[in-house]
C-alpha cells in the first residue's frame, strides 16, 4: 500500500458520516451506514465535510493516505449515494430561471444598492473578518480553476477553445508566480494566515464546503457539463464587480498589496474572461448541444443559491461580532 505525502492533513470530521470516511479512509473504520447519509442535514457540516473528503482524493488527496482509494469501488458508491441528496436538494431548493438569455440578464445588472459580502466588506468589514473571509475562501482558490478544468474534454471546437483560453489564463499563462492559486496564497501571508494548501478545512463553514462541492459534483459528471459551463459563467460574470470591492476592503484596511493585488488581477481577467465565457463557451456549448440549455440555466441558479446561502451566514455572525470559523485551530485565525 502507497500512501500520499504531500496532501494536507485528514481532519477527524464533524459527525456520524464525515467521522466514517475519515476513519475509512485512515483504515481504522467502516464507512458510515445508509441511514446515516440517509438522515443527515444535506446542508450540514457533517455531509458536506464528508462529500468534501471524497472529492480531494481527485485533488491533491490527504497525508497518509492511500491514493488507489479514490476509485475505491465502496467508498465510490457512499458517495454516489452523498451526490445522490445533495443535487437532489439543490434542484428541489434552487429558483431558475426560464432561459439562459434571463438567467444572464440578471448577472449583468449589478444592483444599486448591494447588500452582499463583498459590499459589507468594502464599507464596513474589518481586517478580523477579511482574515475569516481568506479562510473560507481558501477553501477553492487555493485549487483555483482545478474543478472547472475536468469540462475540457467533455467539450469541442468554440466552447473548448474559449474554456481553455480562460483557464490558461487562471493557471498564470504559464508563469508559476502568476498562478491565481500562488496569487491567493500571497494574499493569505499578507493577512497573516498560514498559505499551506488545506490548512484551514477545519475551519472552513458549511455554506462554503457545499459550494466546493458544487464545482467538484458538476466538474466530475460528464453529464453535468452544461451545469459546469453555466456554474463557471456565473463565476467569471460576477467576479470582476465583487472583485473591485473586496480589493477596496483590503486597501481600506491595509491588509497588504499582495492581498490588494489579488483582487486587481480579478477586476480585469475576469471582465475579458466573462465575455469569452457568453461568446464562446456558452454560445459554442449550446451551438453543438443546444438541449443543454436547461443545464446552463441550473448552474448559473445555483450557484447564486449557494452564493447567498454562504453570504447570509457569513453576514448573519459578523453583524452580532461573532466569528464564523468551525474551530479555532493553533495560532489560525485571531479574532
Amino acid at each position: 500500500m502507497t500512501h500520499d505525502s504531500h496532501g494536507p492533513a485528514l481532519p477527524d470530521g464533524r459527525g456520524p458520516v464525515s467521522g466514517a470516511v475519515a476513519a475509512y479512509l485512515r483504515g481504522t473504520g467502516p464507512l458510515p451506514s445508509d441511514e446515516a447519509v440517509h438522515t443527515a442535514d444535506v446542508y450540514g457540516d457533517d455531509l458536506q465535510l464528508a462529500l468534501y473528503l471524497c472529492y480531494e482524493l481527485h485533488y491533491r488527496g490527504f497525508a497518509g493516505v492511500d491514493p488507489d482509494l479514490e476509485w475505491e469501488p465502496r467508498l465510490l458508491g457512499t458517495r454516489r449515494a452523498m451526490e445522490r441528496r445533495f443535487l437532489a436538494a439543490l434542484r428541489a431548493d434552487t429558483p431558475v430561471h426560464d432561459t439562459v438569455e434571463d438567467a444572464l440578464k440578471e448577472l449583468l445588472v449589478e444592483p444599486a444598492e448591494g447588500t452582499g459580502v463583498s459590499h459589507y466588506l468594502r464599507d464596513e468589514g474589518q481586517l478580523w473578518q477579511l482574515r475569516e473571509y481568506a479562510v473560507h475562501r481558501s477553501l477553492y482558490h487555493l485549487k483555483e480553476a482545478d474543478p472547472h478544468a475536468w469540462v475540457l474534454p467533455r467539450l469541442w471546437g468554440r466552447a473548448k477553445a474559449g474554456m481553455a483560453a480562460v483557464e490558461f489564463d487562471e493557471y498564470g499563462g504559464g508563469r508559476p508566480e502568476r498562478v491565481h492559486a500562488r496569487l491567493f496564497a500571497d494574499l493569505m501571508e499578507d493577512l497573516g494566515l498560514d498559505p499551506a494548501y488545506g490548512r484551514y478545512l477545519d475551519a472552513g463553514c458549511a455554506p462554503m464546503l457545499a459550494l466546493v462541492n458544487l464545482m467538484s459534483l458538476l466538474g466530475l459528471h460528464r453529464s453535468l457539463r452544461g451545469a459546469l459551463v453555466g456554474h463557471f459563467a456565473d463565476v467569471e460574470i460576477t467576479s470582476s464587480p465583487g472583485s473591485r470591492r473586496l480589493a477596496e476592503a483590503m486597501r481600506r484596511t491595509g491588509a497588504g498589496r499582495a492581498a490588494e493585488f489579488f483582487y486587481d488581477e480579478h477586476v480585469e481577467a475576469d471582465a475579458v474572461h466573462e465575455q469569452i465565457v457568453r461568446r464562446d463557451v456558452i454560445g459554442g456549448l449550446l451551438a453543438e448541444e443546444p438541449h443543454l440549455a436547461d443545464d446552463v440555466v441550473f448552474g448559473i441558479d445555483v450557484t447564486e443559491y449557494l452564493e447567498r446561502r454562504l453570504g447570509d451566514h457569513l453576514l448573519g455572525l459578523w453583524r452580532e461580532g461573532r466569528s464564523s470559523l468551525k474551530t479555532t485551530q493553533e495560532n489560525s485565525v485571531a479574532v
